[in-house]
């Protein structure tokens, strides 16, 4: 696609002889890179509370960052104009901060290699809102209709459609159209005077608004949710103490990607700040487990055709049979590091500096069958999906808590449990992974990642896996 073809030149008479002098402004003062994003994005917010719509939320913003990299300095300027003069000024700005004696010699730009993981021809965020109010109401009335004992439920439905330009000082440029919705319902249930035990599910991705009609409906998060808080209902206290931990498929990769996946992001190992730190080709899990981070799954939620520094993204193998084959870099870290980049260059927004971020991480599949993972286990517990957690990236230890589980007794699932939490080191737990199931599974596309400040939308994924050894907090007596 042109330039003039695309949609900041369409809309803002943006041409390549405005970007030249854009990136020769920033790289007035010496530095030995600069780029410049664009961002025009707009999204749309829906809620449903005691069954009214309670909130619909329209809204668009804009602007443009400005980075100018020198050494291991970066000058970082941005502006919600997009004003030709307001664009130098912002340039200018993060030329004086990354001030350095580097020139570079800009000649022209070549686009990025096209690809589309998200062929969408009308993205939700361009349909009648109508439709997406109705989205809310009929998961409000599905999760009502499901359990006399629900009493409480709320239904929210975003999206969003980014455009982005990126134009950099190494001749790259990329445009890209970027749609994101997800549907999320949240339901409490009480049992006569007992506590309320709550029950959330959601799920969407890069994909047009009839995956919420067809593949993913209301009715089907709705259940789920329900499901989930009335099997809380029954929950018994979680015992406390070392035993074996049986993960299941999908959502409770959510462990290996905090408990693991941001310590082999680059710029930690870069600052050595990580478990992880100068272990290329060691053995740091056990060799059941292969770890891959993939931003190229089509329609994914954590997939971008390119990340947010205009590189394609990749599948990159992180572990490989249990060794350390890699991390994750921008183009910051793999300039120091003198790697190439890997497509995980993710910022929040134009008002963002970009860093190494994850997106689509999973462990692969194996060879066991998940029942026989729960039939060789005679006590244990089962942990089917995971709420809020905290780790430590220097040390890698972390806590979990277990939103949905239940004891093993004799090979079986049993009773669930509330008030698990899992604890642990990463590099360490996966050590005593000692069984994998051939069942992999990626999540329902809710996930959300924080660093810095910053928020990007991710996936997960894990098959069924036993760790032999981890330490459960709980709270039975």
């Amino acid at each position: 696609m042109a330039l003039s073809d695309s949609f900041f030149g369409q809309k803002f008479g943006i041409d390549e002889h405005a970007l030249q002098s854009y990136l020769s402004e920033a790289l007035s003062d010496g530095g030995e890179y600069a780029d410049v994003y664009f961002e025009y994005l707009a999204t749309s917010n829906l809620s449903i509370d005691e069954s009214i719509v309670k909130s619909a939320i329209q809204g668009v913003s804009l602007g443009v960052g400005v980075r100018v990299i020198s050494g291991e300095r970066t000058g970082y300027a941005y502006s919600d104009d997009l004003s030709p003069e307001k664009i130098r000024r912002a340039a200018r700005v993060a030329a004086c901060i990354a001030k350095g004696p580097s020139k570079v010699d800009k000649t022209g730009f070549d686009e990025s290699r096209k690809r589309n993981l998200y062929p969408l021809v009308t993205a939700p965020a361009e349909t009648d809102l109508r439709d997406r109010v109705e989205l809310v109401k009929r998961a409000d009335r599905a999760a009502r209709a499901y359990d006399p004992r629900v009493f409480q439920v709320q239904a929210s439905y975003v999206d969003s459609l980014r455009q982005v330009l990126v134009a950099t000082s190494d001749g790259v440029l990329s445009v890209d159209r970027q749609p994101l919705a997800r549907l999320g319902v949240s339901v409490l249930a009480r049992e006569g005077d007992g506590s309320p035990q709550r029950g959330y599910a959601g799920g969407g991705g890069r994909v047009a608004l009839d995956f919420f009609q067809s593949e993913r409906t209301p009715e089907y998060f709705a259940g789920e949710a329900a499901r989930q808080a009335i099997v809380q209902l029954t929950a018994v206290p979680a015992p406390a103490g070392e035993t074996t931990v049986v993960l299941g498929p999908g959502w409770p990769g959510i462990l290996l990607h905090e408990a693991v996946g941001h310590g082999l992001e680059a710029d930690f190992n870069r600052k050595k700040v990580s478990a992880f730190s100068d272990r290329i080709g060691q053995l740091v899990a056990s060799p059941l487990v292969t770890v891959v981070d993939d931003g190229t799954i089509q329609n994914r939620r954590g997939s971008l055709n390119v990340d947010d520094e205009g590189v394609p993204t990749e599948r990159n193998v992180l572990i490989e049979k249990g060794v350390l084959r890699g991390y994750l870099f921008d183009k910051l870290s793999s300039r120091l590091l003198k790697a190439g980049p890997t497509g995980n260059g993710r910022r929040e927004s134009y008002q963002h500096i970009p860093m190494p971020r994850m997106t689509n991480t999973f462990m692969l599949a194996g060879e066991s069958d998940p029942e026989e993972i729960i039939r060789s286990t005679p006590r244990g517990l089962y942990c089917a999906s995971f709420g809020g957690g905290q780790v430590d990236i220097t040390s890698g230890n972390f806590v979990f808590a277990a939103s949905e589980s239940y004891l093993i007794e004799d090979g079986r699932i049993t009773r669930p449990v509330r008030g698990a939490t899992l604890i642990g080191n990463g590099p360490e737990a996966l050590k005593y992974v000692s069984m994998v199931g051939h069942d992999l599974a990626l999540d329902e596309g809710v996930g959300i990642c924080g660093k810095e400040g910053q928020s990007v939308p991710v996936g997960v994924g894990i098959p069924t896996i036993k760790l032999d050894r981890m330490t459960v907090g709980g709270t039975a007596q």
